[in-house]
Formats: C-alpha cells, sequence, structure tokens
C-alpha cells in the first residue's frame, strides 16, 4: 500500500514539475518574445561568433528600457546580457539625458538609431565607475543594442538581490557607503547616477550600482539637480529604517563644492 501511495505521489510530483516547467518557458518566451526581435537575433549571432558568449538563459531582470538575461561565456562563466528595446521603445524622455554630452555628438532622433548611443552610453558609463574603483558590473562587451557585463550573483547563477530586498545588519553603515559612492562617483568618475535608489542597487557583500546608461557627466547642466535627487531617494529610504540622517541639501552642497576643481 505504501509502495503504490509513494509511486502515485512521484507521478504527481512529475507531474508538476513538467507542469511548472511549461508556465516557466511561456513566461520567459513571452519576455523574450517582446525583447528580441529579427535584428538584435543577428546582433546576439555576432556575439556567439566572436565567443563573448554562448548560451542565453532566462529574465534576470525587466524594465521600461531594456532586460536582462543571465548569459554564460566560452569557459562556462556567468554574464548579464542587457538587450535594449528598439522596436517598442519610448524614447523621448531619454533625450533630457544624452544631448548635450560631448560623448555623443550628434544624438539621434528615431528610436533605432537612438538606442544604440543610450546603450553605448551605459557602457562608457559603467567604465568610468569602473576605472574609478566603483562597484558596478564591470563591462565586457557592446553590440549596436546589447550589452554584456559581468554578472552579480553567487556561482550557481542566482542573481544578487536589490537593496530593497536584503535586511541590512547596519543600515547606517550602509547609508554612509551610499553617500561615499555618491561622492565618489562625482569626484573620481566625473558622473552623477541621476536615476539612484533602492531599486538600481544589487547587493552583494555590499553594494553595487546597477542601471547607468542615463548617469550624466559633471559638467551636464542639470548634474546638481540630479545629484540632490538621488541624495534625497536614498536620505528616504534609509529614514524609513531608522536612520538619521543629514539634510540631503547639505550633503549636495558638500559633494558639489569638494568636486569643485
Amino acid at each position: 500500500m505504501k509502495r503504490a501511495e509513494t509511486k502515485r505521489k512521484q507521478i504527481d510530483d512529475k507531474l508538476e514539475r513538467r507542469r511548472m516547467k511549461r508556465r516557466k518557458d511561456a513566461d520567459e518566451f513571452k519576455v523574450v518574445e517582446g525583447v528580441i526581435d529579427p535584428p538584435t537575433l543577428k546582433v546576439l549571432y555576432k556575439l556567439f561568433n566572436r565567443g563573448m558568449i554562448r548560451e542565453l538563459h532566462g529574465a534576470i531582470s525587466t524594465g521600461k528600457e531594456a532586460n536582462v538575461y543571465r548569459g554564460v561565456d566560452p569557459e562556462g562563466n556567468s554574464v548579464a546580457v542587457k538587450i535594449y528595446r528598439i522596436s517598442t521603445a519610448e524614447t523621448d524622455w531619454m533625450r533630457e539625458y544624452i544631448v548635450g554630452d560631448p560623448r555623443f555628438q550628434r544624438v539621434a532622433k528615431r528610436s533605432r538609431f537612438l538606442i544604440p548611443q543610450w546603450a553605448m552610453k551605459e557602457y562608457k558609463n559603467l567604465m568610468r565607475y569602473h576605472k574609478a574603483g566603483i562597484r558596478v558590473p564591470k563591462p565586457l562587451g557592446i553590440e549596436r543594442n546589447v550589452l554584456v557585463m559581468e554578472f552579480i550573483g553567487d556561482e550557481q547563477g542566482l542573481p544578487a538581490p536589490l537593496l530593497r530586498n536584503v535586511k541590512l545588519e547596519s543600515p547606517v553603515e550602509v547609508f554612509n557607503q551610499l553617500i561615499e559612492i555618491i561622492e565618489q562617483g562625482y569626484k573620481e568618475a566625473g558622473l552623477v547616477h541621476a536615476d539612484l535608489s533602492e531599486y538600481n542597487v544589487l547587493w552583494l557583500d555590499g553594494p553595487v550600482i546597477i542601471d547607468v546608461s542615463q548617469a550624466v557627466l559633471q559638467g551636464h547642466t542639470s548634474a546638481g539637480r540630479y545629484l540632490f535627487r538621488d541624495i534625497q531617494n536614498i536620505t528616504q529610504y534609509f529614514r524609513k529604517l531608522g536612520v538619521e540622517t543629514e539634510d540631503p541639501k547639505v550633503i549636495t552642497k558638500y559633494i558639489l563644492s569638494s568636486g569643485e576643481k
């Protein structure tokens, strides 16, 4: 009797795993279908042929401008593959952060040309942050609207959680770390993130800054305003965790003055 029940349970478990896999595959297909159009598939083939990636798995995260997938390089290491939407992209808001950037003399208007510029902007910003010693995913390669980066996660391919989903042992210490990162980004990398919040920070034995496509150079006309906004977002989040923070205006003023040449 017990043997029959055990056998029945094994069959039920197997059927349930199959149903879950079909649902998972269907969900991943919907995500991929909305991002990987034929031109992007050609870009991915180029990256495969160049030896940047050999496999592409499910989505790690989805966003308004791009999806990030876990890829595998030829050595078997996990990499992050960020694919920016082109056919369904809303690009009007992007121009605020790229027009006037001396690295892009001619800013395209049509999404099919603007999105590759936007992807290149994130690549360049990641490189500046990385060279300044700030923890970001190291950029590994770029082709049109596909950016390959260091994977932030464990050896089993599990991505690191967002800061907002982590229970911090010392919120005060982490708050100070993030303010130092903002200051270092401004002074050493010459950048203002311009969209920093608990949603754009991963946690892997400390904070890792992500999603830097909108980050602007120190000389941008709105750099000071964006800097204040970043600091305000961070202070608001940590105040909810019980941290007594300095006024964001005071912190912003200090960083701006310390960054003056």
